[in-house]
């Protein structure tokens, strides 16, 4: 069940986790490549038929607003929105164009302008452009965004992301899906390790 605030999924490279955002995505409406609803690239068709069996069940209030952020393919977002040439589509996000900024910059622009009240966020590991304080500056602005209606569904390696207060959790890995605790993430507990004592976490991973 997803969370109606914040629901994040880890795991390890090709748990799945991206193929089950990329189907929630696709069956809220979104464009496969990301986008918002009124966005239609298409570069290469290459998701899968998941979404085909999921069934999403909405709360009372239907979001007014949304967007599916795919971090992979948001270079080719980026390009169709600058070939629309509309102004207005521009001012969206922040009045400069998308490539005319560093991709982590990108990413902060369209999470402050375009981002807005009672939406749903789609993010597909999000931390991928973004520095430490980028992942900090996303964590604040879902804070906001969730005080004002919004809901997230995020898939992530990130440590920081994960712990976004009173998330709902899910690891996949080849046991399946399971809600687990942000302590009790393999990510959590490796970060942990290597920072409380790097040399020797080191020469564990060094030695023959």
């Amino acid at each position: 069940m997803l969370d109606p605030h914040v629901t994040l999924f880890a795991g390890e490279n090709g748990s799945g986790k991206s193929t089950l955002v990329e189907a929630i995505a696709v069956a809220a409406g979104f464009n496969a490549e990301g986008g918002s609803r009124h966005v239609t690239v298409s570069t290469r068709a290459s998701h899968s038929e998941l979404h085909k069996y999921l069934r999403l069940v909405r709360g009372r209030h239907r979001p007014r607003t949304g967007y599916f952020l795919r971090a992979e393919s948001f270079f080719n977002v980026a390009t169709y929105i600058e070939q629309l040439g509309d102004p207005g589509i521009a001012a969206v996000y922040g009045g400069v164009p998308l490539h005319e900024r560093s991709h982590g910059e990108s990413f902060i622009a369209l999470l402050k302008h375009r981002f807005g009240p009672k939406g749903l966020y789609v993010l597909d590991e999000p931390e991928a452009a973004l520095s430490l304080r980028g992942n900090l500056a996303l964590i604040r602005r879902m804070h906001d965004l969730v005080a004002e209606g919004s809901q997230f569904i995020v898939s992530t390696h990130s440590p920081i992301l994960l712990g976004y207060p009173g998330a709902r959790i899910y690891v996949l890995s080849e046991d399946g899906m399971k809600e687990t605790p942000y302590e009790d993430t393999d990510v959590v507990g490796l970060t942990r390790a290597f920072l409380d004592d790097r040399q020797q976490f080191l020469r564990h991973l060094f030695d023959d």
